[in-house]
Order: structure tokens, then C-alpha cells, then sequence
């Protein structure tokens, strides 16, 4: 089972831009903890920047600099989690494709959670070598 550091590592620098391949229910889960959690940082970094621009309580390219890196933060874990997502989804013998479900308002996002929760195709599969045992 890959640990909290690997998945990271996976999916932020190895396989940041790549959708082939397979992901474990492992790497998957401990990458999408991972980019909540900088995700909910970086939404309350963006929330004190705009009260202090309200209360005019700091210098004014302070706080735009804090929303500005709060977004740049929160834009840079789009893509990797789309990525995982997809491998996700590869790994349970299901095309890339089906990550299009979560634009069905509740219900896509439910059906995309349960693909994930799904165990892994032993062995090979349409989209390679499993290469990691789920526990």
C-alpha cells in the first residue's frame, strides 16, 4: 500500500500531466485528502485576504497578494486531480470518459465517488499493469 508521502509525490511531480496508467484506491484517496486539505488552506487564506481588503485593515497589494496565491494554489490542484481521477477510474477497468458524469448535478458526483471506492482489476487490464496491491 503506498504511503501519504508517495502518493503526493506520485501525483504532484510524477504523474502531474499524465492520464495513463493506473491509480490505487491507496494513491487516489491519499492524494485527494492531500489536495482538500491545501485546497481548504488556501480558501482561508483567500477569506482573511478579503476581509482585511474590506476592513481596509492592510496595505492593499498585501491582501491581493495573499487572494492571488490562494488562487494560484487552489488552480494548481486542478489538474493533478483531474489526473488521479482519471487513473482512479482506469485502474476499475472504466474509460478516462466517465469523469464527465460529475457534470450531472449530485448524483454524477455520487456515481463518480462509488467508481472510486471500487476495488482494482487484478492484473492487467485494458489500461496496463496493476502494479500496486490494494489493501
Amino acid at each position: 500500500m503506498m504511503s501519504f508521502t508517495e502518493s503526493v509525490r506520485t501525483c504532484m511531480m510524477d504523474k502531474y500531466f499524465r492520464i495513463s496508467g493506473r491509480a490505487s484506491r491507496a494513491e487516489y484517496w491519499w492524494f485527494y485528502l492531500f489536495a482538500n486539505l491545501v485546497i481548504m488552506a488556501a480558501s482561508m487564506l483567500m477569506v482573511v485576504a478579503a476581509v482585511l481588503l474590506e476592513m481596509q485593515a492592510a496595505n492593499e497589494v498585501v491582501a491581493l497578494s495573499m487572494l492571488f496565491f490562494g488562487l494560484i494554489v487552489t488552480l494548481s490542484m486542478v489538474i493533478p486531480s483531474i489526473t488521479a481521477t482519471v487513473r482512479r477510474l482506469h485502474d476499475t477497468n472504466r474509460s478516462g470518459w466517465w469523469y464527465l458524469i460529475s457534470l450531472i448535478p449530485y448524483i454524477g458526483n455520487i456515481v463518480l465517488i462509488v467508481f472510486c471506492c471500487l476495488p482494482s482489476d487484478e492484473g492487467e487490464n485494458d489500461y496496463g499493469e496493476a502494479w500496486c496491491e490494494d489493501a
